[in-house]
């Protein structure tokens, strides 16, 4: 006879504290999406971040640019995408590394929500 309870993997407590942990990056990088909220984190990066709640990693991460430690950390590539529309060199960059489009077509897909990467 078998029970009703359907058995939990051993990890589900782990895979949720994962699924969490990139969540105040992931906050945000989504906050980048207009251009007043660009204003303001260029105009104090640091406080930017500290008001958002990231660890000292992220923050670390986000203020480097450091594309693959944001993603390491529980950034959503395209969260992490959202913080390339903070500069140009960033967009060139990205654009480049993880879609092959140019500059302007990487600007387009993000406005479009993401869904024409590829």
């Amino acid at each position: 006879m078998s029970s009703s309870t359907p058995q939990v993997p051993g990890t589900y407590v782990f895979d949720a504290a994962e699924s969490r942990r990139g969540r105040a990056l992931n906050r945000l990088c989504g906050s980048l999406k207009d251009a007043g909220s660009r204003e303001k984190f260029k105009a104090d990066q640091a406080a930017y971040c500290d008001a958002y709640g990231l660890t000292a990693e992220q923050r670390d991460a986000v203020l480097r640019r450091d594309w693959n430690r944001m993603m390491e950390l529980g950034g959503s590539i395209f969260y992490v995408f959202k913080l390339a529309m903070v500069d140009q060199k960033s967009m060139q960059y990205l654009g480049g590394v993880f879609t092959g489009m140019t500059t302007e077509e990487f600007a387009e897909a993000l406005k479009a929500g993401g869904r024409n990467f590829g």
